[in-house]
């Protein structure tokens, strides 16, 4: 079963002029009971940065956080020391247990960034504060589900404190991509950039699927693209 969530029924906020930002599920201002989370996956919010603007630093607190780079910078410091800026092709995962403050901003004083930001509540809660950076090579990516988070670290990916795998491919025109779900596995589908096809249905840049009761995902591209899948429990 695939249920579609276009890009435009999201909830939208535009902040001062610095930040805009397209919320799949329930956050801040934004309130929708039909839309609060999928499985454990709580927020994927789809942010663009103004040049020179940011996040002040802020706290977590018991929340897998996942940050996905996809156009331009974000300079990330926090509690524990941490400095790194993201790119393209980076992947950062903080697990905010019993608490973290960090701040992230866009470095670059001419190009805005534009990231996703992914929550996902966490499998144990009250666990020590932690974080991790990896970078993966596009063709890593290319015509292939890669596995870029995960409960256990498996293929270098970044390690979550939840039952999830985190997927992302990135498809040229034509280009397919297959993946197979364990029985009684949902999964979450986010296209990041481009258009696809899913099971005859074109999805396009912003447009999510909550999938459930299937074995496989198979997507072919339309226009290039790139595309995270949540495999969930």
């Amino acid at each position: 079963m695939i249920q579609i969530r276009k890009a435009d029924t999201r909830g939208h906020a535009e902040h001062g002029g610095w930040l805009d930002s397209w919320h799949t599920f329930s956050f801040a201002n934004y309130y929708d009971p039909a839309h609060m989370g999928y499985s454990v996956l709580r927020v994927i919010n789809d942010d663009v940065i103004a040049p020179g603007a940011g996040f002040p630093m802020h706290a977590h607190q018991d929340m897998e956080i996942v940050t996905y780079v996809l156009e331009g910078a974000l300079e990330h410091r926090d509690s524990l020391g941490n400095g790194d800026v993201i790119r393209p092709g980076d992947v950062q995962r903080m697990s905010a247990g019993t608490g973290i403050r960090h701040s992230e901003f866009n470095p670059s004083q001419t190009e805005p960034a534009r990231l996703l930001q992914i929550w996902l509540l966490p499998q144990k809660t009250g666990v020590t504060p932690s974080y991790e950076q990896t970078r993966f090579d596009p063709a890593q990516l290319q015509g292939q589900f890669r596995v870029v988070a995960s409960p256990d670290g498996r293929d270098g990916s970044v390690h979550i404190n939840q039952d999830t795998l985190l997927y992302a491919t990135k498809l040229n025109q034509g280009e397919t991509a297959r993946l197979e779900l364990a029985p009684g596995r949902r999964a979450y589908l986010q296209v990041a950039q481009g258009d696809v096809e899913l099971r005859g249905f074109p999805l396009h840049r912003g447009d999510g699927a909550e999938i459930s009761q299937e074995t496989e995902i198979t997507l072919t591209g339309i226009h290039a693209a790139e595309v995270l899948v949540f495999d969930l429990q």
